[in-house]
């Protein structure tokens, strides 16, 4: 084959989005304070994104040094449980945020842990029957006519795929647009209490909104747009819109990390303290809630 500059961009991609969430495993993994649930998430997220950086990094190797139909499968069955794990990651992120807001006296308990692991349990499941739909069967190697724009995925497996997409996008914007809401009450309430004054609640008002913002704001920049030609396009379409589409969809693994991982002062306390070769397993850290992340 030829080499295509679209494959080698996605190929250093996905190396790129390796190292950054493999360094995000590796400190979660490696430090029992980050045994809360909100860090268990985190490292689902990463570990997701590091089998899609992976994911890019194998598809590439073997269909420019291995071809075959089988390993063709596979890489595309890994990357599709990657990426559905990714985005069903953000998905529980954002909804343990809103618990811990909303349930703010109870957060702290046993029932968290547990909801942590069922949704965990429920995001590499879902995750893993997804991808192993081509594996099995459902693909369009036998009948061509039945591609979507990712080959060898089907039409219509792409469409399921782009629909709870958009499910899941609705679900995150519905459970953000309620943490602005609590956000902007406990604000106002803790300026009542402490006579601050109300340009103080206001601009803390406004860099919380703007957080979030940033972070609904990646995730729909990245994934709509291949959601959406996901829905309109066919086995007829230009190879060359899937690449423009799907290249934003990697850069949100390669944003995570630097959004929800490196911006967390206990991780970071980590990574300097690896720098400057004085880590240590026991180093004390501060109880913060997710919404706080």
């Amino acid at each position: 084959l030829a080499l295509n500059p679209w494959d080698v961009v996605l190929c250093i991609s996905g190396t790129i989005i390796s190292c950054e969430n493999a360094i995000v495993v590796v400190v979660i993994f490696y430090t029992p304070a980050f045994r809360a649930p909100m860090f268990l998430l985190i490292g689902s997220l990463a570990t997701a994104d590091l089998l899609a950086g992976l994911g890019l990094i194998l598809h590439f190797a073997f269909v420019y040094f291995i071809p075959s139909e089988a390993v063709s499968l596979l890489t595309v069955g890994l990357l599709v449980t990657s990426f559905t794990a990714s985005v069903c990651s953000l998905l529980t992120i954002t909804i343990d945020r809103y618990l811990s807001l909303y349930n703010a006296l109870t957060y702290y308990s046993e029932r968290t842990v547990t909801r942590t692991y069922i949704m965990l349990i429920l995001t590499w499941g879902a995750s893993i029957c997804y991808g192993l739909l081509p594996v099995m069967g459902w693909n369009c190697l036998r009948e061509p006519s039945a591609c979507s724009i990712v080959k060898p995925l089907t039409k219509s497996h792409l469409i399921i795929l782009s629909v709870s997409f958009f499910t899941v996008f609705a679900v995150m914007l519905q459970l953000y647009v309620q943490i602005c809401r609590i956000v902007c009450r406990h604000a106002q309430q803790i300026a009542v209490q402490r006579h601050f004054l109300a340009s103080s609640h206001y601009v803390t008002t406004r860099k919380g909104i703007a957080t979030l913002a940033v972070i609904l704001g990646t995730f729909a920049s990245c994934w709509l747009p291949f959601a959406v030609y996901g829905l309109l396009g066919d086995d007829s379409s230009p190879a060359l819109y899937t690449y423009v589409t799907l290249l934003p969809a990697t850069y949100n693994s390669m944003l995570n990390p630097v959004i929800y991982a490196f911006r967390n002062q206990e991780i970071q306390k980590v990574l300097w303290a690896v720098c400057c070769g004085c880590f240590s397993s026991t180093l004390p850290f501060r109880s913060r809630s997710p919404s706080d992340v």
